[in-house]
């Protein structure tokens, strides 16, 4: 139970961390991505008004086209070495309206051929997109009043110091990550500690308390019985006797949930589906007597890895616990089937919806939702906490559903 309770708290605070650093990683890559993109476009547009076409290509130009200032393809003042632009190599691509390429500004031919970057221009020019990417080339479509420029910039060197960026976050998170995890599984140690310690103790007191109480309930029941025998029937023997039986019941539920919980149980090859289906037997008088009727679909065959006694025991109590909550003229019915290498045992009775709040204490010891009448009927609400503990011993799981009217207590194990 605590070791589920540390796997708890450890997913809880490494889900916590793995939100939070995902969301800051999140954050600033997209916020990076979105400033480098408008840097990119700022780059761009000051690159295109640079621009302007040599003196060669005047003669092609509209009268009221741009007027060259002999400066062969930038306007004068712009340093290409500038911080501004070191970190990029640009391409230029000037297309008359006609499609006719009029200039090719190619400062690295070795990483992209002239033909290339002239039939990029075209595509982008009859896509008719304005700004976007190809490969690691960001584009800016502009028209200059009697050509249009198209204006490529190389991120290659900045898209690899990005995804290097990228690699070490993520190895330096994931040790992060791998430190903090030992860190929570450490503090989440410390925090059930206490909570484990009350609980051990609780569970020795118990254990202590049931056989402390056996020897004086024996002999208060002998003494009473003795009592009987000489005076005949008393109406005050006759409660000491009732009390005394059900004092001796409590016991013995608390030995049978100290033998549950601190002893590890001698498991064996069981045949599950003969061993049910004899438990029921006893139960079918005693559901007649009730005005029920105790009906089973129980698969032959099945067999488990478990202990006997402890499987016996948990098929009385959910059969008894069913037919004591049952409505009159109503019907119980226990099914055993196997799924998957899962042995599933279900009983089914017609009662009272169990409040959703309820479902998970009801397994919880001397946990009773009518605790007005704790105690009236014998039962103390120790038995679904011994049925949870046997299967908790047995690498199970045991839960309740309530619905159309019936209570259904679930249950299943794994067959070896």
């Amino acid at each position: 139970m605590f070791r589920r309770s540390r796997r708890k708290i450890v997913a809880a605070i490494m889900s916590v961390l793995v939100l939070l650093w995902v969301g800051t990683l999140g954050v600033i890559y997209a916020s990076s991505y979105f400033e480098m993109k408008k840097q990119n476009e700022q780059m761009l547009q000051s690159h295109a008004q640079m621009y302007n076409l040599p003196n060669a290509f005047d003669q092609m130009m509209p009268p009221n086209g741009p007027r060259p200032d002999g400066n062969p393809g930038f306007k004068p003042g712009f340093d290409p070495e500038s911080p501004k632009f070191q970190l990029s190599t640009f391409y230029s691509v000037a297309v008359s309206y006609k499609g006719e390429i009029l200039e090719i500004k190619n400062d690295s031919p070795t990483v992209y051929a002239s033909d290339d970057l002239a039939q990029m221009a075209k595509d982008i020019i009859k896509d008719g997109k304005s700004t976007g990417t190809k490969d690691n080339l960001t584009f800016l479509k502009t028209d200059k009043n009697g050509y249009v420029l198209v204006v490529f910039m190389d991120n290659t060197v900045v898209n690899e110091s990005a995804r290097s960026l990228f690699r070490y976050t993520l190895i330096f998170g994931g040790v992060a990550l791998v430190v903090f995890f030992f860190l929570s599984r450490f503090l989440a140690k410390k925090i059930v500690a206490p909570l484990e310690e009350s609980y051990q103790k609780q569970r020795q007191f118990i254990s202590d308390a049931g056989h402390e109480l056996k020897t004086p309930v024996s002999v208060v029941s002998a003494n009473a019985e003795l009592l009987s025998r000489e005076l005949g029937d008393n109406q005050w023997l006759q409660n000491i006797q009732y009390e005394n039986e059900r004092m001796g019941l409590l016991v013995g539920q608390l030995l049978d949930l100290a033998r549950t919980e601190n002893v590890t149980p001698q498991m064996e090859h069981i045949d599950f589906s003969r061993l049910v289906a004899g438990e029921m037997l006893p139960f079918e008088s005693v559901a007649f007597e009730k005005g029920l009727v105790l009906n089973s679909n129980i698969t032959n065959g099945i067999t488990v890895e478990g202990n006997s006694t402890q499987l016996k025991q948990l098929t009385s109590i959910l059969l008894d616990n069913a037919i004591r909550h049952s409505k009159p003229a109503g019907e119980v019915r226990l099914t055993l089937t196997k799924d998957h290498g899962i042995t599933e045992l279900s009983v089914i009775n017609k009662g009272d919806e169990i409040p959703a709040e309820h479902r998970d204490r009801i397994f919880e010891r001397f946990y009773r939702m009518d605790t007005a009448r704790n105690g009236e009927d014998k039962h103390y609400g120790l038995g679904l906490a011994i049925a949870k503990a046997i299967v908790d011993a047995h690498h199970g799981h045991i839960e309740v559903n309530c619905y159309n009217g019936l209570v259904e207590f679930h249950v299943r194990m794994p067959m070896k």
